[in-house]
This record gives C-alpha cells, sequence and structure tokens, in this order.
C-alpha cells in the first residue's frame, strides 16, 4: 500500500499560549502522529542548534503532549550528520524551528538532509514548523543581502513539503518580505500567517487556516495585490 503523506502544519507562533497553558495549535500539530506522547526529532539549523532555543521549546512541546524531543544536531561543524539522520527516522514527528530561512537551508543542503526529510514526509511521517521553520517547509524564499534592496534579494528554493510560500509573523510590516517574493516571482497566491496562527496544508494543496485567518497575497495585472484573507477554519 502506497503512503499518504501527512498534512504539513505551518505554525507562526506567539499568541497561542495562555498563561502557562499549552499551545492548542501545536497541540493540534501533534496530533498527526495518531499517538499519545509522540516523540518529536528537533531540527534547529535555522537557529545554528541554539541549546536555550531548544530547551524552550522542548518544554513548549512536551507541555502541548510531546513525548521525548531530541536533538538532530546539524549544524555545529563537529556534528554527526549520521546520528541525527537516525533520530530522524526513529522519531514519530519532526519539528522545524524557527531563525535564519537562509542558514537553515544551507545547513540542511551542505549535510545532505533534503532527500531524508521529503522521503520521510513522503512515507507518512508528520512535518511541522514554526515561523522560520514554516517558511522553510514551503517552496521559496528571498536571502536579502541588503535587507533595504528587495532588487538585490537572491531567490532560492526550500523543502517543497507544502507545495506553497508562506511568511509568518509579519503584519507589523504588512508583509513586506512576501509582497517582495510575490513580485519577483509574479507568484499568484502565497500565504502570510499571522502571529496565532497556522496553516495546515495537504500534499494535495488544499490549506486550512487555524487559529485565525490567514493572508492571502497575489500578483494580479502586473502588481502585487492583497486578497480576501483566508477565514479561520471552525472546529
Amino acid at each position: 500500500m502506497t503512503a499518504i503523506p501527512s498534512p504539513v502544519y505551518l505554525l507562526a507562533g506567539g499568541g497561542g499560549r495562555t498563561g502557562r497553558g499549552p499551545d492548542p495549535l501545536l497541540a493540534e500539530a501533534l496530533s498527526l502522529a495518531g499517538k499519545v506522547r509522540p516523540s518529536v526529532a528537533y531540527l534547529g539549523v535555522a537557529s545554528g542548534d541554539d541549546r536555550r532555543f531548544f530547551s524552550w521549546m522542548a518544554e513548549a512541546l512536551v507541555l502541548a503532549g510531546a513525548g521525548p524531543v531530541r536533538l538532530a544536531a546539524l549544524a555545529a561543524a563537529g556534528a554527526d550528520p549520521s546520528a541525527a539522520f537516525a533520530i530522524l527516522r526513529g522519531s514519530d514527528l519532526i519539528f522545524l524551528s524557527g531563525g535564519d530561512v537562509a542558514a537553515g537551508m544551507e545547513c540542511l543542503r551542505r549535510r545532505e538532509a533534503i532527500p531524508l526529510l521529503r522521503e520521510l514526509h513522503g512515507a507518512g511521517k508528520p512535518v511541522l514548523g514554526l515561523s522560520a521553520g514554516s517558511i522553510m517547509l514551503g517552496e521559496t524564499w528571498l536571502d536579502w543581502p541588503d535587507p533595504d534592496d528587495d532588487h538585490r534579494a537572491v531567490p532560492f528554493p526550500c523543502l517543497g513539503l507544502a507545495p506553497l510560500s508562506c511568511d509568518t509573523h509579519a503584519e507589523d510590516d504588512d508583509w513586506a518580505e512576501l509582497r517582495a517574493l510575490v513580485a519577483r516571482h509574479r507568484l499568484p497566491l502565497a500565504y502570510g500567517i499571522p502571529s496565532g496562527a497556522a496553516l495546515r496544508v495537504t500534499a494535495d494543496g488544499m490549506v486550512a487556516a487555524r487559529g485565525k485567518a490567514v493572508v492571502r497575497i497575489g500578483f494580479r495585472q502586473g502588481e502585487v495585490v492583497r486578497q480576501d484573507d483566508l477565514p479561520q477554519e471552525e472546529g
């Protein structure tokens, strides 16, 4: 029987937790594993495998219902890819952390981890991202050598496990980087996931906004325009 890829959860982060309670969107994403207390492989390449960030996110994952959370370390010069790959293969679910999208993708390419991630997702292993991790799970992004010059931004491919491109928690600047991406590629549609929201994406491209409405921006008739928001899915 051919495996069906699990839906991908793209979380913006922020706004989901109340006090010390679990993040409901994180808990919902963890439920994709279909297990009580699923084990999680944590990919922190976008944050250079920062240990403090890992500890903070591992706590949030466990609070939301995860079992053991193990760091699949790839970023450090002395990292052992074979050990990281074993963690990725042996865990119930894979989580990509926030940080720097370009640095994260460069590390995955350098460590030759991209084929494995695509293989595991294609075999049905659930994958979710947070912030930069969500962008990495999409199709493409831009690297800005000069943050003030969109014309010099360099496009690069991401993992493509979600068949779309997105940005996260950029509502304060009206999705400026996402607009630059849409303009560069003339994308008919891309998604802005605001703080406290998530986008659930199936392998065939069906999308659902979770937590709150998700922004849609596209290239139409020679210009970048904001389209109607994708309304929050009920239930």
